[in-house]
């Protein structure tokens, strides 16, 4: 990894934000709130959303291509894959292939598992993501001693992109997705859910109105922001952050209702 420290005290560090939508917002406002003063580029590619249904070779390739054009693009000094599957799935090729750091989201199995007092969870993410090996071998490292519900919803992701576009989604529709998570013998019941998709956190609130009983809903964006900190924190600068930057690879201008919800994360 290249030495991030010691870089001029005038320069503010550049930092690309990658998701195939506007989920990995959610990881950006943790971000930008940990590191103001650092200059960010969001990476959207909605010209290939939603990744969860598209073959595992073909997305690979797509993945990175688009960072890759973006990196000869923006420079940046780090890059965060605000994506469970574009990082359980491409995160070593990237690596291997580009010289920039990398942060990557993973499901937050481990944390969940430890705070888990009822040591059942449920694990809420994209289907590609809750099907894939890296998934798996989590569990099988940090779950020992909890029952873990794998939950891939074929929907939420693409209900997120349509809440925060102004375009809410009826109860009923959300309530269908999340119900596998809560399960009860008994005896014991879910009592955490990791959420697997960055898309996910936009729709908290809809959830905790929708559930049979309170859970924790783990949220990866604080610990990603914590990491970018940490390989950031010895980057002194007097600069002022500069206004962040939003690119979707569509080309598309924003809606109204989707560019008010942009602006709320402080893009112009």
């Amino acid at each position: 990894m290249p030495n991030l420290n010691n870089r001029s005290e005038h320069k503010a560090p550049v930092v690309l934000i990658f998701d195939s939508g506007v989920g990995g917002l959610t990881v950006f406002r943790e971000i930008a709130a940990a590191r103001p003063d650092a200059r960010y580029v969001y990476v959207a590619d909605d010209a290939g959303f939603p990744y969860g249904n598209q073959p595992e070779d073909e997305l690979i390739v797509r993945i990175v291509g688009v960072i890759g054009d973006a990196i000869a693009r923006h420079n940046p000094d780090l890059v965060v894959i605000a994506c469970n599957t574009a990082s359980t799935l491409a995160l070593a090729e990237l690596r291997a292939r580009f010289a920039v750091p990398f942060v990557g989201t993973v499901p937050a199995i481990k944390p969940a598992c430890a705070q888990s007092k009822s040591k059942r969870i449920a694990v809420l993410g994209t289907q590609a993501t809750v099907s894939r090996e890296y998934t798996h071998a989590l569990i099988r490292e940090f779950a020992g001693d909890c029952d873990v519900i794998l939950v891939g919803s074929p929907k939420l992701a693409s209900i997120a992109e349509l809440e925060l576009s102004g375009m809410p989604v009826a109860d009923a529709d959300i309530a269908a997705e999340i119900a596998p998570c809560f399960v009860d013998n008994g005896e014991r019941r879910t009592d955490t859910v990791v959420l697997a998709c960055t898309h996910y956190p936009l729709l908290t609130a809809r959830f905790r109105a929708l559930v049979p009983w309170p859970v924790e809903w783990i949220d990866p964006a604080p610990a990603i922001a914590r990491r970018v900190a940490d390989l950031l924190h010895e980057w002194k600068t007097a600069a002022q952050g500069a206004p962040p930057q939003i690119v979707f690879t569509s080309g598309r201008v924003p809606p109204p209702p989707l560019a008010a919800a942009l602006r709320g994360f402080g893009f112009s």
